[in-house]
């Protein structure tokens, strides 16, 4: 198989403009600021990588609050290839659909006596939660202008060349990352550099994708630890016929024998066993969170539905995406058919969706979901996967049998007169205690009662998700509610009995 990698560069060209508010970029790649500008480090990136025999499309999101005319994007590729604009409704529909949940067992406790009219429910709760002429020895192989992009593809045999090019475009790239773009340029790699066209204003920036023949097995590390911190947040989700993993890195997947739900906090230890993972492998692991077979109509829908998905229903819930998230219309209307390449927003989605299963047999594919706490120090080498021996899936949907700290009610006949701590349900301790080991291959944030969780990002350059809800206060205010109920009963009762 050909190996061939993606890597995405943002580069920040001429000189900085000041602008009210945050200055914010995303990609998945380097993010490179003008001298005068202070940079800040990405916190959290989100890559989509759709591989089939025939052809791989690597799906990447794009932020920028600073001027347009700054904005300008580098990726190392193999070949030509084709451009195509995306939307934030596909990342936030993969999310929704694969994100880790953590449902607490139910609490065990004694019933009340016989004959006080209560009943026998209980509640288990729950929420789910502008391009210029190439410099000497830099060819042109392919020049197009994508929805508010113009973009060009570069070959190029002389780095110094390659850099004198970017240079007089406008690409500012800092000394120190040269020789990364040198590694490249030595390994064989072309470049597809990116640009906003004049006068489409912020409000233009949208996701890409970028596909290419056959199938790409590595994803751009080296590219993106470029204006990290020492330590980076990225989640990657592999679309595929089957289940993915590193083959470079190590990885574990947390079994839900490992978790342990403690009632005192509403949380389980999903945290802390990660944070064990992490600091085991000094943030070099990577953690498979899961691995769904999941229906291709079943995904459209939930992009068509601006990324709602609730266990499967749709409609009657408002979007909680933004209309800027889902997809836009590209090119001028009124230009004809020969003036504009215009295509409406339902074109520009049929595309997109057309590419995420291009190749695929279907009519379901697998979607595996990684993510790591990655150091800086690790990511000197670009990021391989491979098709995983055990190809079983892996629920996202992680059930917790062990607790402690249970609250039970104490009573005296029918009235609730104390409560006390009971014996732990299932045994096991609150810290719990990973089992399993790291290796070259294997099997997100803690999260309480079947609560979507996904990873925070914010300041600098960041492909970053927006905050999981905490649906385990859901489960403590229900269990509340209905103590409160049975304890109003029985003052009630008593009050009835006094009269």
């Amino acid at each position: 198989m050909r190996r061939s990698d993606f890597v995405l560069v943002l580069v920040a060209a001429a000189a900085a403009v000041s602008v009210s508010g945050e200055r914010r970029a995303a990609a998945c790649g380097g993010c490179f600021h003008p001298p005068a500008q202070v940079a800040s480090d990405i916190t959290d990136e989100r890559m989509l990588l759709s591989v089939s025999p025939t052809q791989t499309t690597l799906y990447d999101q794009i932020r920028y609050s600073g001027s347009p005319s700054s904005f300008a994007w580098v990726l190392p590729i193999q070949g030509t290839v084709d451009v195509g604009l995306s939307a934030d409704v596909l990342f936030d529909s993969i999310d929704v659909l694969t994100a880790t949940q953590i449902t607490p067992p139910l609490p065990v406790c004694p019933p009340p006596p016989p004959n006080c009219g209560y009943g026998s429910g209980s509640s288990s709760g729950g929420a789910s939660a502008a391009i210029g002429t190439g410099a000497p020895a830099v060819t042109v192989t392919k020049q197009e202008n994508v929805g508010p992009y113009a973009t060009v593809q570069l070959h190029a045999t002389d780095s110094s060349a390659l850099a004198a090019w970017l240079a007089q475009n406008g690409y500012n790239i800092p000394a120190d990352v040269q020789p990364v773009i040198d590694a490249y340029v030595t390994e064989g790699f072309d470049f597809l550099a990116m640009k906003l066209l004049p006068n489409e204003g912020i409000q233009a920036m949208r996701p890409v994708r970028v596909s290419m023949p056959g199938a790409s097995l590595s994803l751009p590390l080296r590219m993106a630890s470029i204006g990290t911190g020492a330590i980076v947040g990225i989640s990657i989700w592999v679309v595929g016929d089957g289940r993915y993993e590193p083959q470079n890195f190590p990885s574990y997947h947390i079994d839900d024998s490992q978790l342990v739900w403690d009632w005192s906090t509403n949380l389980s230890n999903y945290t802390t066993l990660r944070a064990e993972f992490e600091g085991t492998s000094h943030n070099t692991a990577w953690e498979i969170e899961s691995s769904l077979t999941l229906n291709e109509q079943l995904i459209t829908s939930v992009i068509l539905s601006g990324g709602q998905y609730y266990g499967g229903g749709f409609g009657g819930v408002p979007a909680t995406a933004s209309a800027s998230d889902d997809y836009l219309p590209v090119g001028d209307p009124d230009a004809g058919a020969d003036g504009g390449g215009y295509q409406s927003a339902e074109e520009v989605r049929t595309a997109d969706v057309a590419a995420l299963f291009a190749g695929m047999a279907g009519p379901s594919v697998r979607v595996t979901r990684i993510r790591s706490d990655i150091a800086h120090a690790a990511m000197t080498s670009d990021f391989v996967i491979q098709a995983s021996a055990d190809q079983s899936e892996l629920s996202n949907v992680r059930t917790v049998t062990q607790s402690v700290n249970l609250t039970c009610p104490v009573y005296s006949g029918c009235v609730v007169v104390d409560a006390g701590p009971t014996s732990s349900n299932g045994g096991g301790s609150s810290s719990g205690g990973a089992s399993g080991s790291l290796g070259s291959s294997g099997g997100s944030s803690g999260a309480p009662a079947t609560t979507t969780t996904k990873p925070d990002g914010g300041g600098g350059c960041a492909a970053s998700a927006p905050s999981g809800g905490d649906a385990a206060a859901e489960f403590a205010a229900i269990a509340s509610m209905l103590g409160a109920v049975l304890f109003g009963r029985v003052r009630s009762r008593r009050k009835s009995n006094r009269g």
